[in-house]
């Protein structure tokens, strides 16, 4: 089994620096139609996973960031506003396939607030650090759902570029806590 590190390797290579990629009115579709219900079935757990963990996630970085004008918090900025893209894009795709968000969500956006609240108290390492033990469980997650799920291409395409954040946020998070010691 591939592991998450060599999942995104073998897909083309995305630009991180990107927040909020570009979207256009055409790019917007109806992709339920003529689709097995097995196959949907499958698609619908593994958005709906992605959603709810999207959900917790920008509710980790926003309630890690303080009042400092520093550079990390506008890390911390940039990484919320890059999960509620995530969000987003997850969303939009439960609407294109005739499905709706999850009604526990309110549960992740919980733990969000916990992980967030949490490690912003115990200082900048330990937000550093949640960060990346978050992430990597991301990239993870994203890596089995794009083995294991028959995704459309467009689709597959959006998760493969989300993975691809995520694996930057690592690198990100990584390099900060290098340069706190």
């Amino acid at each position: 089994m591939e592991t998450a590190q060599q999942n995104i390797q073998h897909h083309p290579a995305y630009n991180t620096s990107i927040i909020r990629p570009e979207m256009h009115a055409e790019d917007f579709k109806l992709r339920r139609e003529e689709m097995p219900p097995a196959r949907l079935k499958v698609i619908r757990k593994g958005l709906l996973t992605l959603h709810t963990l999207e959900t917790m996630a920008q509710n980790i970085y926003k309630f890690q960031i303080t009042n400092q004008p520093t550079e990390h918090n506008r890390q911390l900025i940039a990484a919320m506003c890059n999960e509620m893209t995530h969000l987003q894009d997850f969303q939009v795709r439960l609407y294109e396939y005739n499905l709706k968000p999850s009604k526990l969500r309110w549960a992740y956006w919980l733990v969000g607030f916990a992980f967030g609240f949490g490690s912003r108290l115990l200082g900048k390492k330990t937000i550093l650090r949640t960060g990346i033990w978050v992430e990597t469980k991301a990239v993870h997650h994203y890596a089995q759902l794009l083995e294991t799920i028959e995704w459309d291409d467009d689709t597959r395409k959006v998760i493969e570029k989300n993975q691809a954040d995520e694996d930057g946020h690592i690198n990100r998070w990584k390099n900060l806590l290098k340069s706190t010691h």
